[in-house]
């Protein structure tokens, strides 16, 4: 009978799957089942579709609408969301100040970040005093970022 020997390499599992991307030291906040969802509101399709990019790069969830109207209608539904990410320039029935009183309303641990095409101080008085405004003409990322942000800020 012949006897055979095997090579055996040793494992290490890692019981701790979970990784976050997050820097050293940054606070993670507690997500869902469904991860970080994000509501993107603004009335230009371009705009969302770079928005939704740059949320789905950060390992992130979006959800688009086009209107104020139906960004509230996604909060009184209950669907999960965590942050929502609006343009400065919303129209219609209902602008983006009525939008964020009625969002804090319905949800107030929800984070809103605000972007706005023009310059920052020019939209300062349409924003929450609770909410993140950056400017769209900024880094890359900025959304992305503001997004980590208000989410750090709603669980400390």
């Amino acid at each position: 009978m012949m006897q055979r020997t095997q090579d055996r390499e040793e494992v290490t599992i890692d019981l701790d799957p979970v990784r976050s991307d997050l820097q050293v030291g940054a606070v993670a906040a507690p997500r869902s089942c469904y991860g970080v969802q994000v509501l993107v509101a603004g009335r230009r399709k371009q705009w969302r579709d770079e928005i939704n990019g740059q949320i789905r790069r950060a390992g992130y969830s979006a959800i688009s609408v086009d209107s104020a109207v139906d960004a509230l209608t996604v909060l009184v539904l209950g669907l999960p969301v965590d942050v929502l990410v609006t343009d400065a320039e919303l129209h219609g029935s209902l602008g983006l100040s009525e939008l964020a009183a009625e969002a804090r309303a319905l949800r107030p641990n929800l984070g809103i970040v605000v972007a706005c095409d023009s310059a920052v101080n020019d939209c300062a008085d349409l924003v929450p005093a609770d909410a993140l405004l950056i400017s769209s003409l900024g880094e890359e990322e900025a959304v992305a970022s503001s997004v980590r942000e208000a989410m750090a800020a709603r669980s400390g």
